[in-house]
This record gives structure tokens, sequence and C-alpha cells, in this order.
């Protein structure tokens, strides 16, 4: 039997794990390389991504010193040199340069949070630390939020990033933070300007995650951004549009105007077609429609399939179509093929009557019934 590809396995393996314990041996005197890495590489074979993670740091931890202010010493002079600082993208580092900011939390956030947070600085360089900044957030909010102000001028673009991606309400596998979602707007202010991508985007994903709780302040937040003449427009476009895709989804009129699509555009459906009104799972379902505009008219075309739920219940996911200009006067037919997963690994597929809803600048235009079988 083919085995499936595994995260785990190729973050963190016999080679990557002789890296880190070289990087370690080469810092730290009397480090036992060899040593550590039969320990961590013993456990790997039961383990999942996070559990080797934490595993790996427990290993270090007690070939360390036990003064975390000597740990702290220690894990920076095992420390890799920071990543390239010529690039502004796609350089988030490796997983094995995590454990730093996991001892940081462990034995900084008490008694040390300082030195702690001064770890997390240097490593950051390395490797993002944006979970484990969130600790120091949550326990020394007015502190911390004090050295991401600092930091968001920082030379360092993987440090900037950290203060927007840090701060995220809603990071993915990250730990809750107990601000209110606004509150690193201020910081938002200043890193919206950024020359890098890297930061920009987690600047622009920062408001798509508040916008799902405080829509109309994103809006408004963009607004002023655009006003204030900060950023090259080009770069505040691609912003703005990435930080209002859960908007536009969800046809939000200001989100819409903001990007010169009208919620009251005068289009029609003309025309809605299924292939079949039966699909089989895993087959696809096939649909043309037919727009007419009254006048010129810049639209984005979505189509939301109301999904079939245990227990009766119905759960709508809207899906991106087109994005185009519709003539005034004249019809414009669009297709689709949308292949319906049997068995996709974080979606499954019920049995029963669906439904296929066409949305235009955020507004239901018309719908069409289907039944899916297994």
């Amino acid at each position: 039997m083919t085995q499936g590809f595994s995260l785990a396995d190729q973050l963190f393996n016999e080679s990557s794990i002789g890296d880190l314990a070289a990087e370690f041996a080469a810092g730290v005197d009397g480090f036992d390389a060899e040593g550590f890495t039969k320990e961590v590489l013993s456990r790997f074979p039961d383990q999942a991504l996070l559990e080797r993670l934490e595993w790996i740091v427990d290993c270090l931890e007690t070939r360390l010193s036990d003064d975390f202010t000597i740990m702290a010493d220690q894990l920076e002079a095992a420390m890799i040199p920071e990543l390239d600082p010529t690039r502004t993208d796609d350089d988030f580092g490796r997983f094995i340069h995590a454990p730093p900011g996991y001892l940081a939390v462990r034995h900084g956030l008490e008694n040390h949070r300082d030195r702690a947070l001064d770890l997390i600085y240097e490593n950051t360089k390395r490797f993002s630390m944006e979970w484990p900044i969130r600790p120091f957030l949550n326990r020394w909010p007015e502190e911390t939020m004090a050295r991401l102000k600092d930091w968001a001028t920082d030379d360092n673009y993987h440090v900037r990033r950290l203060v927007s991606e840090g701060t995220r309400p809603k990071l993915p596998w990250a730990k809750k933070l107990d601000m209110d979602v606004p509150e690193p707007l201020p910081l938002l202010d200043v890193l919206h300007a950024d020359p890098t991508r890297y930061v920009t985007r987690s600047v622009a994903n920062h408001l798509n995650d508040i916008a799902k709780t405080h829509p109309d302040l994103v809006v408004d937040t963009l607004k002023a951004w655009n006003k204030a003449g900060k950023q090259d427009p080009k770069e505040l476009d691609w912003m703005t549009r990435h930080a209002l895709r859960t908007l536009i989804k969800q046809g939000h009129v200001g989100a819409m105007d903001l990007l010169g699509f009208k919620a009251d555009a005068p289009v029609t459906l003309k025309r809605l077609s299924l292939d079949s009104d039966k699909v089989i799972a895993g087959e696809a379902l096939q649909f043309e429609l037919d727009l007419e505009a009254s006048e010129e008219s810049p639209v984005i075309i979505d189509y939301v399939i109301h999904f079939q739920k245990a227990g009766g219940k119905v759960s709508p996911k809207v899906f991106k179509l087109k994005q185009a200009v519709l003539k005034a006067g004249k019809a414009q037919s669009f297709a689709k093929k949308h292949v319906l997963k049997a068995n996709a690994t974080t979606f499954k597929l019920f049995p029963g009557a669906h439904k296929i809803v066409i949305q235009v600048n955020g507004r239901h235009l018309g719908e069409a019934d289907f039944e899916v079988s297994i």
C-alpha cells in the first residue's frame, strides 16, 4: 500500500533533527548532539506533527540550563543567521527553529517577561513567532503591546510581520486572544504602508479576520488608508481585495461599493440551466447562465451551493465564478463545472436535495434545485 503524504515527516525527520542538533552543538558548550538526536527520533513513529514539536522542546529543555536567563543566552547562541533580509515574501523559516518560542512561554512568561520577549524578537528573524507571542499578549497586554508598537517600525520585515500576524483575532492553530478585536488597528495603521508583501499580506488577512465581526470598521479603515495615500496604490488595491474577500462573498454593500461593484447594478438573470438535475457524488454539477445589464456594469459573479447536511440541515457555501464587465443590453453567457467530491478531507457530502443560487455583486438573482446521490 502506498503511504500518504505526512507533513510531520516532511518537517521533522532524521535530517532536520540532525541539523538542529548540529546548531546547538556549535553554539552550546557540551551539548550532546548524538544523544539529543537519538532521543528525539525514538518517539517520532508514534507522534503527530505538534506532538513532535513539543517533544523536541522537551528534549532540548533537559539539555539546557534551568536558569532561564542562561537558557535564553544558549538558545540565541544556537540560532542560525537571520533569514535573507533581501527577500520580501515567502520566507517563513523552518519549523525546527520554533522551540525558542515555546521555551520562552514555558520559562519566561511569568518571571522573565522582558528577556522572553527579547528571545522571541530574535527568533522571529529565523522562524515566525506568531504563536508564542499570544500568551504574552494575554498575560501582559500593555507591556507586550508596547513592544509591538516599537517592532512595527523595526528594520527587519519578519519582526514587522509578527506585529500583525501575532495579533490576528482568528489566527489558525493559535491561542485565542483576550483583547478586543479592533485593538490592534493602530498597529495596522502603521503596517499597511509596509514595502514588503509578506507584511501587507498579513495585514490584509488580519483585516479579513476583523471583517467577520466588525465588517463596517474594515471598510472604513480601508477608505481611510486610501485617503492617507501612504501605500502604493496598486499594492493597496491588492490588499483591499484580499481583505474584503469574506465580505464580498457575503455581499456586503460597503465592501462591494469600495471595489466598484454596485449591489443594485441593473443586472438580470436571463437563463440558468443545469446539465442534469441529478448528480452522483464524485461527478460534476455542470451549469450555464446568461446575464444581461441595462447599463455597463462591473460584476462579481458567485454561485452558492446549499449543501444537505446531517439531520436535515442545510449549509450554504459560496464559490467564485467570474469577475466581468457586462455591456449594456447585451446578454453574456457563463458556464461552470463543479465537482462534488465524495471523499473530501474537510467536507462530507450527504445525499438528498441541494440548491444552487446565482449571486451577482452579492445579490441573489436566481436558483435551481438538484439531487445528489452517493
